[in-house]
């Protein structure tokens, strides 16, 4: 039950300055919905009929389980995220409604939005799922939301093991990102920044396999180097056993990925003679890095980004990866497989701003 009691309002965060986490993850969040519920945004067009007919349509013929788990569980995080938000200012129960209020007026309009799009159908359905689960979340985030992101173990945690400064939550998210960018099956290893399959442009090079060897090397390296300088420089304890642990992360989700759109025995076919050559590569070139004061960290972990980048767009395609999607079905991963594509591509692009205002603070207290 919500009470609004609790003092009414979350005072300030003990043992250190309140961050701006929760809205920036709140924020991140709905992009990520409304790119994913808009996707491919393309061919727009009125088809003449009301908008709103679907509100009052009759129970959908063909639905699975699956549909209503997905459009239930999306809105979720929403809930749970944009209500921890409200309690810093209201009350739960007052932090509940409002995030009901406000998850349903965003689901209602992402499916306004469906009539104008041909590859889109809205559906009352969607909207009843997407509403129930903004709101469960939001009654979940209204209780223990502030709690678990701004107070109590987890964030005395991030407090303990992170920096503080300016663009620390930002970078957070950052590295969130690219581990989501993992998820995308047909990019190469640690490979980001690839503008020329985000407009579907033609490859720039033919595909010969021992020239692709060494720029899969050095795609590999260069972005492992900059993804690990990134996370290293976010962290102020155990910065290198922590960075390896993300890094070994990324890689469990790749195979993941894998194993579950392709079938398990692709689980490990991302594993290379030039993906591994690349690793350890790109292991030792971060692990000498990582003893570097910030300055040259940044520097270094910009240039191997940019490095990255650059061999990705000029990289010919991969038949292995272009054989592997032929054979796989996306299916209801398919607006998924968009938003992760799309991050895979923005990120190298969101993280070189993110490294010129990036401002950790020095001789930082203990908590």
């Amino acid at each position: 039950m919500l009470r609004g009691g609790e003092g009414g309002r979350i005072g300030t965060v003990a043992n250190g300055a309140r961050t701006h986490l929760t809205l920036y993850l709140t924020g991140s969040y709905v992009l990520l919905i409304i790119y994913a519920s808009l996707y491919p945004l393309a061919d727009w067009h009125d088809s003449g009929g009301d908008p709103s007919s679907f509100l009052g349509a009759a129970w959908p013929r063909y639905y699975t389980g699956f549909d209503l788990a997905t459009n239930l569980i999306a809105y979720l995080p929403f809930g749970f995220l944009c209500a921890a938000a409200w309690r810093r200012q209201l009350a739960p129960l007052p932090a509940w409604l409002l995030t009901a209020l406000l998850g349903s007026g965003l689901s209602l309009s992402m499916e306004l939005l469906q009539n104008y799009l041909p590859n889109r159908v809205p559906s009352n359905l969607d909207l009843a799922c997407n509403a129930t689960g903004a709101m469960l979340g939001g009654w979940l985030g209204a209780l223990w939301g502030a709690r678990v992101l701004d107070e109590g173990r987890l964030a005395g945690l991030r407090r303990r093991l992170m920096m503080n400064g300016y663009g620390v939550d930002i970078g957070v998210l950052l590295v969130a990102a690219w581990l989501i960018s993992q998820l995308s099956p047909e990019s190469l290893l640690f490979g980001s920044g690839n503008l020329r399959q985000m407009l579907d442009l033609p490859p720039v090079q033919p595909f010969l396999a021992e020239r692709f060897v060494d720029l899969e090397t050095l795609i590999a390296a260069a972005g492992l180097l900059a993804a690990g300088l990134v996370i290293s420089m976010l962290l102020r304890r155990y910065a290198r056993a922590l960075t390896l642990g993300l890094l070994l992360g990324a890689l469990l989700i790749k195979t993941a990925t894998h194993a579950l759109l392709m079938g398990p025995a692709a689980a490990l076919g991302w594993i290379t003679p030039g993906n591994s050559l690349g690793i350890g590569i790109g292991l030792v070139l971060w692990w000498s890095a990582s003893f570097l004061s910030f300055p040259p960290q940044r520097a270094v972990a910009s240039l191997a980004l940019l490095l990255t980048t650059v061999m990705v767009n000029v990289a010919p395609e991969n038949p292995y990866l272009q054989n592997m999607l032929q054979i796989w079905n996306p299916g209801q991963f398919l607006n998924f497989n968009g938003l992760t594509r799309l991050i895979c591509s923005l990120w190298p692009f969101l993280v070189l701003p993110w490294l010129m205002i990036y401002r950790p603070r020095k001789n930082e207290p203990d908590y």
